[in-house]
């Protein structure tokens, strides 16, 4: 049996870049698909630890909320940084895309037809701190904590990656972060996950706005 079971709805979601982590570092996992139907039945929810998706089972460890999942796959898998000072940069960066993935959360949820417009006005200075640590790092062709890849690196990826799709040229003034999101999309295993049927054929969001 694989080592991990990943409990979610049929959307890329909160779950895209532990998907694309764990198809990169040559991990297997089941995936449960709870259908919005049998959400709304209501019988799963209380049995959900905080109320919410994803569950991530690894064997007789069972997780809820994504971020706390991707640092202990971080952990695990040595995607963490090489030391303690890298460490705490891994984590700055992926608070730096919790908070830029629930601002687009609550615009695709809430009123993605009026603020829309704003939220694509305003990309670009969400975008701009992300690029700020890449000319260290090889100009967007390494990493974007030290020389080795960390859990927040797919994290940022799939945030980047959403954002394509929401507004296409938001990158177009980011050099670097366009030659970031071009080196891992073209990692063989992230290249064949990506355009997978289990990709493809899941919308990002569950309301269908992107």
């Amino acid at each position: 049996m694989p080592p991990y079971t990943i409990v979610y709805f049929p959307s890329q979601g909160r779950c895209e870049a532990m998907h694309m982590l764990l198809a990169d570092q040559g991990q297997s996992w089941k995936e449960e698909v709870v259908t919005i139907d049998t959400w709304i039945q209501g019988l799963l929810k209380p049995t959900c630890l905080y109320g919410q998706l994803p569950k991530f089972e690894d064997r007789d460890l069972t997780l809820y909320q994504s971020n706390a999942i991707l640092r202990h796959l971080g952990c695990s898998l040595g995607l963490y940084g090489k030391d303690q000072r890298e460490a705490a940069q891994v984590d700055m960066v992926n608070f730096g895309v919790e908070d830029l993935r629930c601002k687009y959360g609550t615009m695709i949820y809430r009123n993605y037809e009026n603020d829309k417009d704003d939220y694509v006005k305003a990309l670009p200075g969400h975008l701009k701190p992300f690029e700020t640590p890449l000319p260290q790092n090889q100009g967007g062709k390494a990493f974007v904590v030290g020389d080795q890849i960390s859990f927040a690196d797919y994290n940022l990826l799939d945030l980047l990656l959403i954002h394509r799709v929401l507004a296409p040229d938001c990158l177009d003034n980011f050099p670097l972060l366009s030659a970031y999101v071009a080196h891992f999309s073209a990692r063989p295993k992230i290249k064949a996950f990506l355009s997978s049927p289990e990709h493809v054929n899941h919308p990002i969001n569950g309301n269908g706005k992107q």
